[in-house]
Protein backbone atom coordinates (compact mmCIF):
# COMPACT_ATOMS: atom_id res chain seq x y z
CA UNK A 1 0.00 0.00 0.00
CA UNK A 2 1.36 3.40 -0.95
CA UNK A 3 2.15 5.90 1.74
CA UNK A 4 0.12 9.05 1.21
CA UNK A 5 1.97 12.30 0.84
CA UNK A 6 0.36 15.34 2.42
CA UNK A 7 0.99 18.79 1.05
CA UNK A 8 0.19 20.49 4.33
CA UNK A 9 -1.14 19.23 7.64
CA UNK A 10 -3.48 21.68 9.36
CA UNK A 11 -2.40 21.02 12.93
CA UNK A 12 -4.94 23.42 14.47
CA UNK A 13 -7.80 21.63 12.69
CA UNK A 14 -6.51 18.23 13.77
CA UNK A 15 -6.13 19.40 17.39
CA UNK A 16 -9.64 20.91 17.42
CA UNK A 17 -11.23 17.73 16.02
CA UNK A 18 -9.28 15.46 18.37
CA UNK A 19 -10.42 17.58 21.31
CA UNK A 20 -14.09 17.25 20.30
CA UNK A 21 -14.00 13.59 19.19
CA UNK A 22 -15.98 11.36 21.57
CA UNK A 23 -14.33 8.34 23.14
CA UNK A 24 -14.19 5.17 21.03
CA UNK A 25 -16.71 3.40 23.29
CA UNK A 26 -19.25 6.22 22.89
CA UNK A 27 -18.85 6.14 19.10
CA UNK A 28 -19.38 2.37 19.17
CA UNK A 29 -22.55 2.80 21.26
CA UNK A 30 -23.83 5.44 18.84
CA UNK A 31 -23.13 3.14 15.91
CA UNK A 32 -25.06 0.30 17.59
CA UNK A 33 -27.91 2.69 18.40
CA UNK A 34 -28.33 3.69 14.77
CA UNK A 35 -28.16 0.07 13.59
CA UNK A 36 -31.52 -0.46 15.30
CA UNK A 37 -33.07 1.94 12.79
CA UNK A 38 -31.72 -0.20 9.94
CA UNK A 39 -34.63 -2.63 10.15
CA UNK A 40 -37.94 -1.58 8.59
CA UNK A 41 -40.03 -3.63 11.04
CA UNK A 42 -38.46 -1.88 14.02
CA UNK A 43 -38.98 1.51 12.36
CA UNK A 44 -42.64 0.64 11.72
CA UNK A 45 -43.06 -0.39 15.36
CA UNK A 46 -41.56 2.91 16.50
CA UNK A 47 -43.95 4.82 14.25
CA UNK A 48 -46.88 2.85 15.70
CA UNK A 49 -45.69 3.77 19.19
CA UNK A 50 -45.53 7.45 18.22
CA UNK A 51 -49.32 7.31 18.56
CA UNK A 52 -49.07 6.18 22.18
CA UNK A 53 -49.04 3.01 24.23
CA UNK A 54 -49.96 -0.11 22.22
CA UNK A 55 -50.15 -3.80 23.12
CA UNK A 56 -48.21 -6.47 21.23
CA UNK A 57 -51.38 -7.92 19.70
CA UNK A 58 -52.43 -4.57 18.23
CA UNK A 59 -48.94 -3.95 16.83
CA UNK A 60 -49.05 -7.39 15.21
CA UNK A 61 -52.46 -6.62 13.69
CA UNK A 62 -51.36 -3.20 12.44
CA UNK A 63 -48.22 -4.59 10.79
CA UNK A 64 -49.83 -7.86 9.66
CA UNK A 65 -47.20 -9.92 11.46
CA UNK A 66 -47.18 -12.60 14.14
CA UNK A 67 -47.00 -11.69 17.80
CA UNK A 68 -43.82 -13.72 18.01
CA UNK A 69 -42.13 -11.67 15.27
CA UNK A 70 -43.23 -8.42 16.91
CA UNK A 71 -42.05 -9.60 20.34
CA UNK A 72 -38.63 -10.41 18.89
CA UNK A 73 -38.26 -6.89 17.48
CA UNK A 74 -39.59 -5.32 20.67
CA UNK A 75 -36.95 -7.23 22.65
CA UNK A 76 -34.24 -5.54 20.55
CA UNK A 77 -35.88 -2.14 20.98
CA UNK A 78 -36.03 -2.70 24.76
CA UNK A 79 -32.36 -3.71 24.89
CA UNK A 80 -31.45 -0.46 23.15
CA UNK A 81 -33.71 1.47 25.55
CA UNK A 82 -35.93 2.82 22.78
CA UNK A 83 -39.16 1.44 24.23
CA UNK A 84 -40.56 0.76 27.66
CA UNK A 85 -43.34 -1.56 28.67
CA UNK A 86 -45.84 -2.36 31.37
CA UNK A 87 -47.78 -5.50 32.07
CA UNK A 88 -51.52 -5.57 32.61
CA UNK A 89 -52.47 -9.16 33.42
CA UNK A 90 -51.05 -11.21 30.57
CA UNK A 91 -50.94 -8.27 28.18
CA UNK A 92 -47.78 -6.25 27.55
CA UNK A 93 -48.18 -2.60 26.56
CA UNK A 94 -45.30 -0.77 24.89
CA UNK A 95 -44.48 2.90 24.46
CA UNK A 96 -41.54 5.01 23.36
CA UNK A 97 -38.91 5.35 26.06
CA UNK A 98 -38.70 9.14 25.81
CA UNK A 99 -39.13 12.20 23.60
CA UNK A 100 -35.67 11.70 22.07
CA UNK A 101 -36.96 8.78 20.02
CA UNK A 102 -39.82 10.86 18.62
CA UNK A 103 -37.35 13.63 17.74
CA UNK A 104 -35.00 11.20 15.99
CA UNK A 105 -37.85 9.81 13.88
CA UNK A 106 -39.21 13.27 13.09
CA UNK A 107 -35.79 14.64 12.10
CA UNK A 108 -35.07 11.59 9.98
CA UNK A 109 -38.35 12.00 8.12
CA UNK A 110 -37.72 15.71 7.62
CA UNK A 111 -34.31 14.92 6.18
CA UNK A 112 -35.52 12.33 3.67
CA UNK A 113 -38.55 14.40 2.65
CA UNK A 114 -36.51 17.51 1.75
Amino acid sequence: MEEKEFLHVHEEVIAKVQEKMPEEERLYQLSEFYKVFGDITRVKILFVLLQGEVCVYDIACLLDMTQSAISHQLRILKQMQLVTYRREGKTMFYSLADDHIENILRLGMEHICE
